[in-house]
Protein backbone atom coordinates (compact mmCIF):
# COMPACT_ATOMS: atom_id res chain seq x y z
CA UNK A 1 0.00 0.00 0.00
CA UNK A 2 1.57 3.33 -0.55
CA UNK A 3 -0.02 4.68 2.61
CA UNK A 4 2.71 2.09 3.96
CA UNK A 5 5.42 4.28 2.56
CA UNK A 6 7.55 6.30 3.76
CA UNK A 7 7.25 10.05 1.71
CA UNK A 8 10.85 11.37 0.33
CA UNK A 9 9.83 15.06 1.64
CA UNK A 10 13.28 15.93 2.83
CA UNK A 11 14.95 18.20 0.31
CA UNK A 12 18.58 19.33 0.24
CA UNK A 13 18.59 22.05 2.54
CA UNK A 14 16.43 19.84 5.09
CA UNK A 15 19.20 17.04 4.69
CA UNK A 16 22.00 19.35 5.18
CA UNK A 17 21.01 21.43 7.70
CA UNK A 18 19.77 17.90 9.56
CA UNK A 19 23.60 16.67 9.27
CA UNK A 20 24.74 19.94 11.03
CA UNK A 21 22.16 20.20 13.64
CA UNK A 22 22.93 16.04 14.26
CA UNK A 23 26.44 16.98 15.00
CA UNK A 24 26.52 20.66 16.92
CA UNK A 25 24.19 19.99 20.43
CA UNK A 26 24.62 19.50 24.02
CA UNK A 27 27.86 17.87 23.67
CA UNK A 28 29.38 20.95 22.36
CA UNK A 29 27.61 23.59 24.10
CA UNK A 30 27.52 22.37 27.43
CA UNK A 31 29.49 19.25 27.74
CA UNK A 32 32.32 21.38 26.28
CA UNK A 33 32.84 22.76 29.54
CA UNK A 34 33.70 19.88 31.39
CA UNK A 35 36.18 18.43 28.55
CA UNK A 36 38.15 21.61 28.55
CA UNK A 37 38.95 21.40 31.88
CA UNK A 38 40.22 18.13 31.70
CA UNK A 39 42.44 18.42 28.45
CA UNK A 40 42.79 22.40 28.47
CA UNK A 41 43.84 23.46 24.90
CA UNK A 42 44.85 20.22 23.67
CA UNK A 43 40.78 19.54 23.18
CA UNK A 44 40.70 20.87 19.84
CA UNK A 45 42.39 17.73 19.02
CA UNK A 46 40.61 15.49 20.69
CA UNK A 47 37.75 16.93 18.59
CA UNK A 48 39.59 17.07 15.49
CA UNK A 49 40.59 13.14 15.63
CA UNK A 50 36.91 11.66 16.51
CA UNK A 51 35.53 14.12 13.54
CA UNK A 52 37.89 12.71 10.88
CA UNK A 53 37.36 8.79 12.52
CA UNK A 54 33.48 9.96 12.35
CA UNK A 55 33.45 11.15 8.82
CA UNK A 56 35.09 7.72 7.27
CA UNK A 57 32.12 6.09 9.18
CA UNK A 58 30.05 8.41 7.27
CA UNK A 59 31.47 7.62 4.13
CA UNK A 60 30.91 3.68 4.87
CA UNK A 61 27.65 4.61 5.55
CA UNK A 62 26.73 6.52 2.29
CA UNK A 63 28.17 3.88 0.07
CA UNK A 64 26.46 1.20 1.94
CA UNK A 65 23.19 2.90 1.88
CA UNK A 66 23.33 4.25 -1.70
CA UNK A 67 24.49 0.55 -3.10
CA UNK A 68 20.77 -0.89 -2.43
CA UNK A 69 18.05 1.43 -2.85
CA UNK A 70 16.02 -0.75 -0.38
CA UNK A 71 18.17 -0.10 2.60
CA UNK A 72 16.48 2.31 5.16
CA UNK A 73 18.95 2.75 7.89
CA UNK A 74 22.38 0.83 8.96
CA UNK A 75 19.97 -1.97 10.64
CA UNK A 76 19.14 -3.14 7.31
CA UNK A 77 22.72 -3.41 5.94
CA UNK A 78 23.92 -5.01 8.90
CA UNK A 79 21.41 -7.93 8.56
CA UNK A 80 22.57 -8.34 4.99
CA UNK A 81 25.88 -8.61 6.19
CA UNK A 82 26.58 -9.41 9.47
CA UNK A 83 23.32 -11.21 10.21
CA UNK A 84 20.10 -10.73 11.90
CA UNK A 85 20.98 -10.65 15.39
CA UNK A 86 22.90 -7.61 14.38
CA UNK A 87 20.50 -5.82 12.18
CA UNK A 88 17.82 -6.41 15.77
CA UNK A 89 20.65 -5.90 18.37
CA UNK A 90 22.08 -2.15 16.60
CA UNK A 91 18.72 -1.25 15.77
CA UNK A 92 17.12 -2.33 19.63
CA UNK A 93 20.67 -0.12 20.77
CA UNK A 94 19.93 2.91 18.51
CA UNK A 95 16.74 3.15 19.67
CA UNK A 96 18.01 3.08 23.20
CA UNK A 97 20.82 5.91 22.27
CA UNK A 98 18.57 8.10 21.29
CA UNK A 99 15.81 7.65 23.86
CA UNK A 100 18.29 8.19 26.73
CA UNK A 101 20.40 10.98 25.06
CA UNK A 102 16.51 12.67 24.44
CA UNK A 103 15.73 12.32 28.05
CA UNK A 104 18.54 14.42 28.75
CA UNK A 105 17.82 16.85 26.55
CA UNK A 106 13.88 17.04 27.64
CA UNK A 107 14.92 17.78 30.95
CA UNK A 108 17.71 20.28 29.86
CA UNK A 109 14.61 21.98 28.08
CA UNK A 110 12.90 22.28 31.77
CA UNK A 111 15.91 23.48 33.21
CA UNK A 112 16.89 26.39 30.38
CA UNK A 113 13.14 27.71 31.15
CA UNK A 114 13.88 28.17 34.77
CA UNK A 115 16.18 30.78 33.52
CA UNK A 116 13.55 32.98 33.09
CA UNK A 117 10.59 31.17 34.84
CA UNK A 118 9.98 29.76 38.42
CA UNK A 119 8.05 26.93 37.69
CA UNK A 120 8.79 23.17 38.30
CA UNK A 121 11.13 22.03 35.83
CA UNK A 122 8.86 19.00 34.45
CA UNK A 123 6.28 21.58 32.92
CA UNK A 124 7.80 22.91 30.36
CA UNK A 125 10.06 19.54 29.92
CA UNK A 126 6.38 17.97 29.16
CA UNK A 127 5.07 20.81 27.32
CA UNK A 128 8.08 20.54 24.79
CA UNK A 129 7.70 16.69 24.44
CA UNK A 130 4.01 17.87 23.53
CA UNK A 131 4.93 20.64 21.22
CA UNK A 132 7.48 18.02 19.51
CA UNK A 133 4.95 15.44 19.05
CA UNK A 134 2.38 16.90 17.34
CA UNK A 135 4.99 18.65 15.24
CA UNK A 136 5.86 15.43 14.45
CA UNK A 137 3.21 13.63 13.45
CA UNK A 138 1.95 15.85 10.99
CA UNK A 139 4.63 15.45 8.09
CA UNK A 140 8.10 14.55 7.84
CA UNK A 141 8.36 17.83 5.82
CA UNK A 142 7.51 19.55 8.51
CA UNK A 143 10.05 17.92 10.60
CA UNK A 144 12.49 18.84 8.10
CA UNK A 145 11.50 22.25 8.16
CA UNK A 146 12.02 22.47 12.07
CA UNK A 147 15.19 20.99 12.24
CA UNK A 148 16.16 23.41 9.44
CA UNK A 149 15.42 26.31 11.83
CA UNK A 150 16.70 25.18 14.76
CA UNK A 151 20.06 24.15 13.19
CA UNK A 152 20.29 27.36 11.88
CA UNK A 153 19.69 29.20 14.86
CA UNK A 154 22.83 27.10 16.50
CA UNK A 155 24.86 27.97 13.50
CA UNK A 156 24.48 31.81 13.60
CA UNK A 157 25.57 31.71 17.25
CA UNK A 158 28.57 29.86 16.48
CA UNK A 159 29.19 32.16 13.37
CA UNK A 160 28.56 35.35 15.52
CA UNK A 161 30.79 33.91 18.11
CA UNK A 162 33.69 33.06 16.17
CA UNK A 163 33.07 36.57 14.44
CA UNK A 164 33.31 38.63 17.65
CA UNK A 165 36.30 36.11 18.40
CA UNK A 166 38.24 37.22 15.40
CA UNK A 167 38.15 40.86 16.11
CA UNK A 168 38.64 40.59 19.58
CA UNK A 169 42.18 39.01 18.58
CA UNK A 170 42.88 41.22 16.24
CA UNK A 171 42.50 44.18 18.17
CA UNK A 172 44.05 42.59 21.24
CA UNK A 173 41.08 42.96 23.40
CA UNK A 174 40.68 43.54 26.96
CA UNK A 175 38.82 41.29 29.33
CA UNK A 176 38.42 40.78 32.90
CA UNK A 177 40.71 37.72 32.32
CA UNK A 178 43.16 39.30 30.30
CA UNK A 179 44.42 40.31 27.18
CA UNK A 180 42.63 38.41 24.51
CA UNK A 181 45.26 36.13 22.26
CA UNK A 182 46.18 33.32 20.41
CA UNK A 183 48.98 32.78 23.10
CA UNK A 184 46.31 31.93 25.51
CA UNK A 185 46.23 28.21 24.12
CA UNK A 186 49.43 27.37 25.53
CA UNK A 187 50.88 30.43 28.17
CA UNK A 188 48.85 28.43 30.78
CA UNK A 189 50.64 24.99 30.99
CA UNK A 190 50.80 24.50 27.17
CA UNK A 191 49.12 22.52 24.89
CA UNK A 192 48.88 19.87 27.22
CA UNK A 193 48.33 21.15 30.40
CA UNK A 194 47.02 17.92 32.27
CA UNK A 195 49.24 15.90 30.47
CA UNK A 196 48.53 12.79 28.32
CA UNK A 197 45.52 11.72 31.11
CA UNK A 198 43.62 14.38 30.92
CA UNK A 199 43.69 14.85 26.57
CA UNK A 200 42.53 11.04 26.98
CA UNK A 201 39.66 11.41 29.67
CA UNK A 202 38.08 14.07 27.15
CA UNK A 203 37.28 11.78 24.94
CA UNK A 204 33.94 10.41 26.51
CA UNK A 205 32.23 13.89 25.84
CA UNK A 206 33.86 14.29 23.01
CA UNK A 207 32.08 11.12 21.63
CA UNK A 208 28.86 12.24 23.24
CA UNK A 209 29.12 15.73 21.40
CA UNK A 210 29.25 14.23 18.06
CA UNK A 211 26.33 11.74 18.56
CA UNK A 212 23.44 12.27 15.78
CA UNK A 213 25.99 12.55 12.93
CA UNK A 214 24.56 9.55 11.60
CA UNK A 215 20.98 10.50 10.94
CA UNK A 216 21.38 11.40 7.84
CA UNK A 217 21.47 8.00 7.24
CA UNK A 218 18.15 7.43 8.74
CA UNK A 219 16.62 10.13 7.04
CA UNK A 220 17.27 8.45 3.54
CA UNK A 221 14.19 6.80 3.18
CA UNK A 222 12.45 10.14 3.66
CA UNK A 223 15.41 12.12 1.41
CA UNK A 224 14.51 13.28 -2.10
CA UNK A 225 17.11 12.14 -4.60
CA UNK A 226 19.15 10.18 -2.19
CA UNK A 227 21.81 10.06 -4.51
CA UNK A 228 22.68 13.30 -4.57
CA UNK A 229 21.71 14.40 -1.26
CA UNK A 230 23.12 11.88 1.21
CA UNK A 231 26.72 12.54 -0.72
CA UNK A 232 26.32 16.39 -0.50
CA UNK A 233 25.89 16.48 3.24
CA UNK A 234 28.54 13.52 4.42
CA UNK A 235 30.81 15.35 1.62
CA UNK A 236 30.51 18.63 3.41
CA UNK A 237 31.33 17.23 7.48
CA UNK A 238 35.01 17.79 7.33
CA UNK A 239 34.51 21.20 7.05
CA UNK A 240 31.59 21.66 9.72
CA UNK A 241 33.82 20.02 11.77
CA UNK A 242 36.73 22.33 11.02
CA UNK A 243 34.90 25.00 11.16
CA UNK A 244 31.91 24.58 14.07
CA UNK A 245 34.13 22.53 16.31
CA UNK A 246 37.99 23.14 16.06
CA UNK A 247 37.20 27.12 14.88
CA UNK A 248 34.83 28.21 17.67
CA UNK A 249 36.69 25.90 20.39
CA UNK A 250 40.35 28.15 18.56
CA UNK A 251 38.37 31.60 19.13
CA UNK A 252 36.85 30.44 23.08
CA UNK A 253 40.38 29.46 24.46
CA UNK A 254 42.09 32.50 22.71
CA UNK A 255 39.67 34.19 24.25
CA UNK A 256 39.63 33.50 27.56
CA UNK A 257 42.50 30.93 29.26
CA UNK A 258 41.22 27.65 30.24
CA UNK A 259 41.93 27.63 33.33
CA UNK A 260 39.16 30.24 33.81
CA UNK A 261 35.84 27.30 32.67
CA UNK A 262 33.48 26.19 34.82
CA UNK A 263 33.08 22.21 34.07
CA UNK A 264 29.46 23.04 35.05
CA UNK A 265 28.80 26.35 33.12
CA UNK A 266 28.55 25.92 29.18
CA UNK A 267 32.02 28.21 27.64
CA UNK A 268 29.63 29.58 24.98
CA UNK A 269 27.97 31.56 27.67
CA UNK A 270 30.92 32.54 29.60
CA UNK A 271 32.64 34.04 26.42
CA UNK A 272 29.73 36.31 25.66
CA UNK A 273 29.39 37.20 28.87
CA UNK A 274 32.75 38.41 28.72
CA UNK A 275 32.10 40.57 25.47
CA UNK A 276 29.92 42.69 27.36
CA UNK A 277 26.85 42.15 26.13
CA UNK A 278 23.60 42.92 28.35
CA UNK A 279 21.78 40.12 27.46
CA UNK A 280 24.41 37.97 26.81
CA UNK A 281 23.41 35.01 29.31
CA UNK A 282 19.82 35.24 28.34
CA UNK A 283 20.89 35.07 24.24
CA UNK A 284 22.67 32.27 24.87
CA UNK A 285 20.50 30.42 27.02
CA UNK A 286 17.99 30.89 24.14
CA UNK A 287 20.30 29.30 22.03
CA UNK A 288 20.99 26.34 24.23
CA UNK A 289 17.24 25.60 25.09
CA UNK A 290 16.81 25.49 20.90
CA UNK A 291 19.73 23.09 21.29
CA UNK A 292 17.98 20.90 23.62
CA UNK A 293 14.75 21.02 21.61
CA UNK A 294 16.35 20.36 18.60
CA UNK A 295 18.43 17.26 19.84
CA UNK A 296 14.92 15.72 21.72
CA UNK A 297 13.41 16.35 18.19
CA UNK A 298 16.02 14.70 16.81
CA UNK A 299 15.31 11.80 18.68
CA UNK A 300 11.82 11.45 18.73
CA UNK A 301 12.65 11.34 14.53
CA UNK A 302 15.05 9.02 14.42
CA UNK A 303 13.31 6.44 17.32
CA UNK A 304 9.92 6.55 15.92
CA UNK A 305 11.69 5.40 12.39
CA UNK A 306 14.07 2.79 13.84
CA UNK A 307 10.91 1.15 15.61
CA UNK A 308 9.41 1.43 11.97
CA UNK A 309 12.04 -0.15 10.27
CA UNK A 310 12.54 -2.90 12.88
CA UNK A 311 8.87 -3.65 12.29
CA UNK A 312 9.30 -4.06 8.73
CA UNK A 313 12.30 -6.43 9.51
CA UNK A 314 10.24 -8.52 11.91
CA UNK A 315 12.56 -7.39 14.49
CA UNK A 316 9.55 -5.09 16.39
CA UNK A 317 6.02 -5.10 16.72
CA UNK A 318 3.72 -4.82 13.74
CA UNK A 319 1.98 -1.94 14.63
CA UNK A 320 5.20 0.15 14.89
CA UNK A 321 5.02 -0.15 11.04
CA UNK A 322 1.93 1.10 10.50
CA UNK A 323 1.65 4.87 9.30
CA UNK A 324 -1.13 7.38 10.12
CA UNK A 325 -2.26 9.55 6.31
CA UNK A 326 0.62 11.97 6.57
CA UNK A 327 2.86 9.03 6.23
CA UNK A 328 4.52 9.08 9.75
CA UNK A 329 5.08 5.94 11.76
CA UNK A 330 2.49 7.27 14.48
CA UNK A 331 2.68 4.75 17.03
CA UNK A 332 6.28 4.31 17.57
CA UNK A 333 6.77 7.88 17.42
CA UNK A 334 3.81 7.77 20.54
CA UNK A 335 5.79 4.88 21.81
CA UNK A 336 8.94 6.69 21.91
CA UNK A 337 7.34 10.08 23.48
CA UNK A 338 5.92 7.60 26.40
CA UNK A 339 9.00 6.47 27.46
CA UNK A 340 10.64 9.94 26.76
CA UNK A 341 8.22 11.46 29.31
CA UNK A 342 8.30 8.75 31.69
CA UNK A 343 12.06 9.58 31.62
CA UNK A 344 11.26 13.42 32.24
CA UNK A 345 9.54 12.74 35.22
CA UNK A 346 11.52 9.85 36.75
CA UNK A 347 14.61 12.17 36.37
CA UNK A 348 13.51 14.97 38.61
CA UNK A 349 14.32 12.60 41.05
CA UNK A 350 17.48 11.06 40.11
CA UNK A 351 20.41 12.73 41.63
CA UNK A 352 23.29 15.24 39.47
CA UNK A 353 25.48 12.27 38.61
CA UNK A 354 23.17 10.36 36.77
CA UNK A 355 22.99 12.58 33.52
CA UNK A 356 26.78 11.92 33.19
CA UNK A 357 25.80 7.98 33.90
CA UNK A 358 23.24 8.34 31.04
CA UNK A 359 25.40 10.34 28.63
CA UNK A 360 28.40 7.87 28.76
CA UNK A 361 26.24 4.80 28.55
CA UNK A 362 24.67 6.56 25.06
CA UNK A 363 28.37 7.24 23.88
CA UNK A 364 29.03 3.76 24.30
CA UNK A 365 26.31 2.78 22.75
CA UNK A 366 26.40 4.77 19.43
CA UNK A 367 30.33 3.59 19.40
CA UNK A 368 28.62 0.38 19.31
CA UNK A 369 26.37 1.47 15.93
CA UNK A 370 29.34 3.27 14.27
CA UNK A 371 31.53 0.04 15.00
CA UNK A 372 28.75 -2.02 13.12
CA UNK A 373 28.34 0.55 10.04
CA UNK A 374 32.53 0.41 9.16
CA UNK A 375 32.33 -3.95 10.13
CA UNK A 376 29.31 -4.08 7.32
CA UNK A 377 31.28 -2.33 5.01
CA UNK A 378 34.50 -4.53 5.24
CA UNK A 379 32.29 -7.32 4.75
CA UNK A 380 30.41 -5.81 1.88
CA UNK A 381 33.72 -4.80 0.45
CA UNK A 382 34.57 -8.44 0.27
CA UNK A 383 31.54 -10.26 -0.34
CA UNK A 384 30.35 -7.77 -3.16
CA UNK A 385 33.21 -6.19 -5.15
CA UNK A 386 30.74 -6.31 -7.95
CA UNK A 387 28.92 -3.85 -6.02
CA UNK A 388 32.26 -1.45 -4.79
CA UNK A 389 33.51 -1.48 -8.41
CA UNK A 390 29.82 0.18 -9.58
CA UNK A 391 29.25 2.72 -6.78
CA UNK A 392 29.50 6.53 -7.36
CA UNK A 393 30.58 7.13 -3.74
CA UNK A 394 33.13 5.32 -2.62
CA UNK A 395 34.53 5.31 0.79
CA UNK A 396 38.42 6.06 0.95
CA UNK A 397 41.26 3.91 2.29
CA UNK A 398 39.11 0.93 2.63
CA UNK A 399 39.49 -1.53 4.53
CA UNK A 400 42.78 0.17 6.01
CA UNK A 401 40.82 2.93 7.74
CA UNK A 402 38.04 1.03 8.76
CA UNK A 403 39.98 -1.07 11.22
CA UNK A 404 42.26 2.29 12.08
CA UNK A 405 38.85 3.50 13.34
CA UNK A 406 37.92 0.74 14.63
CA UNK A 407 40.70 0.38 17.16
CA UNK A 408 40.47 4.13 18.06
CA UNK A 409 37.00 3.35 19.24
CA UNK A 410 38.32 0.25 20.61
CA UNK A 411 41.20 2.70 22.95
CA UNK A 412 38.24 5.27 23.96
CA UNK A 413 36.58 2.58 25.64
CA UNK A 414 39.40 1.17 27.51
CA UNK A 415 40.12 4.84 28.67
CA UNK A 416 36.25 4.77 30.09
CA UNK A 417 37.10 1.89 32.08
CA UNK A 418 40.60 3.21 33.24
CA UNK A 419 38.44 6.93 34.24
CA UNK A 420 35.98 6.50 37.70
CA UNK A 421 33.79 8.50 36.29
CA UNK A 422 32.57 6.51 32.96
CA UNK A 423 33.85 3.25 34.41
CA UNK A 424 30.38 2.63 36.40
CA UNK A 425 28.11 2.91 33.26
CA UNK A 426 31.12 1.06 31.00
CA UNK A 427 30.38 -2.29 33.05
CA UNK A 428 26.45 -1.27 33.26
CA UNK A 429 26.20 -1.06 29.58
CA UNK A 430 26.85 -4.71 28.88
CA UNK A 431 23.77 -5.73 30.67
CA UNK A 432 21.95 -4.19 27.67
CA UNK A 433 23.41 -6.61 25.15
CA UNK A 434 23.26 -9.47 27.23
CA UNK A 435 19.43 -8.69 27.10
CA UNK A 436 18.61 -8.37 23.76
CA UNK A 437 20.97 -11.06 22.94
CA UNK A 438 18.71 -13.37 25.43
CA UNK A 439 14.96 -11.76 23.64
CA UNK A 440 16.40 -12.22 19.94
CA UNK A 441 17.39 -16.07 21.28
CA UNK A 442 13.53 -15.95 22.83
CA UNK A 443 11.89 -14.76 19.72
CA UNK A 444 13.72 -17.70 17.17
CA UNK A 445 12.97 -20.21 19.80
Amino acid sequence: MAQQELKRDLKNRHVQLIAIGGTIGTGLFLGSGQAIRLAGPSIIFAYLIVGIALFFVMRALGELLLSNAGYHTFTDFAVDYIGPWAGYVTGWTYWFCWIMTAMADIIAVGVYVQYWFDIPQWIPALAALVVLLGLNLLTVKLFGELEFWFALIKVITILVLIAIGIVMIVTGFQTSAGTVSVSNLWEYGGLFPNGATGFLLAFQMVVFAFVGVELVGVSAAETADPKKNIPSAINKIPLRILFFYVGALFVILSITPWIQFDASSSPFVQVFSLVGIPVAAGIINFVVLTSAASACNSGMFSTSRILYNLSNNGQGPAKFGKLNRNHVPSSALLTSTLVLSIGALLSKVIPDQAFSIVTTISAICFIWVWSIILISHIIYSKKRPDLRRKSTFKAPLTPFINYVVLALFAFILMVMFFAEATRTALLLTPLWFVLLLFLYVSRKN
